[in-house]
């Protein structure tokens, strides 16, 4: 659940970060199966079959685990090293889009860099999606979808556990532990409903953009929101 970038040592706080729509505004699963899917070969009709599917799943309200488990069996059989690859080539193109990031999102990251605080990402994505972004905003930790690979090197489609609602929660809180820190003194920042228990792990949880569920419970509780206005960064 970590990185080759892992910085974690003695921190202050913590300040763990949901990602899409919260850091970027993409949907970053959906935009890099669009990505596979053409990079081998494929035009938009496949992956629009593939979306497609999932939506409809979650139209008739089966849980997001559920989705999320059914979107991982698209890379069934897929060499683990290569999907890697595509994740690195397809935020190096992500990156320069001028509407790529949430600024808020990436603004308050960069101000728990500076004060010594750990950053974790938390996300239903996966590590070849997110490793990339990780390394470029310097964040210590990264929690999500952890693919099952066999041994020959190759993806059998399943999850270990999907990073979604409450294991996002469980996770934070063992995170926490592990730090040694207290939770009041960590901050967590999403944008979807389904972010509520990680926020609710945290001392200082701050909602990102205008969901309905959230706004709700910032209005009540006093959180902070923060806009999901979209913005580039400098090229590196």
């Amino acid at each position: 659940m970590t990185g080759p970038y892992d910085r974690s040592e003695t921190v202050g706080g913590a300040a763990f970060f949901d990602v899409d729509e919260t850091l970027i505004t993409a949907k970053s699963m959906f935009e890099f199966l669009r990505f596979w899917l053409a990079r081998n070969g494929h035009d938009d009709t496949r992956y629009e079959r593939y979306a497609a599917a999932l939506r409809d799943m979650s139209a008739l309200g089966l849980p997001r685990e559920e989705v999320n488990r059914a979107y991982y069996q698209y890379y069934a059989g897929s060499y683990a090293a290569d999907v890697r690859a595509a994740g690195r080539d397809w935020y190096a193109a992500y990156r320069k889009r001028p509407d790529a990031f949430v600024t808020a999102g990436i603004s308050a990251l960069a101000g728990h860099r500076a004060a010594g605080d750990a950053v974790v990402l938390v996300s239903g994505s996966f590590h070849f999606c997110l490793d990339p972004l990780a390394e470029d905003l310097a964040v210590d930790r990264v929690l999500c979808g952890e693919l099952v690979v066999d041994e020959r090197g190759f993806l059998t489609g399943e999850v270990v556990r999907p990073m979604i609602g409450r294991a996002k929660a469980e996770a934070v809180v063992r995170t926490i532990e592990e730090l040694g820190l207290a939770a009041e003194d960590c901050c967590g920042y999403g944008d979807h409903a389904s972010d509520l228990d990680m926020l609710r792990a945290v001392g200082r949880p701050t909602v990102v953009g205008d969901d309905p569920v959230l706004g709700q419970l910032a209005r009540a509780h006093g959180w902070p929101v923060m806009s999901s206005v979209a913005g580039g960064r400098e090229e590196r």
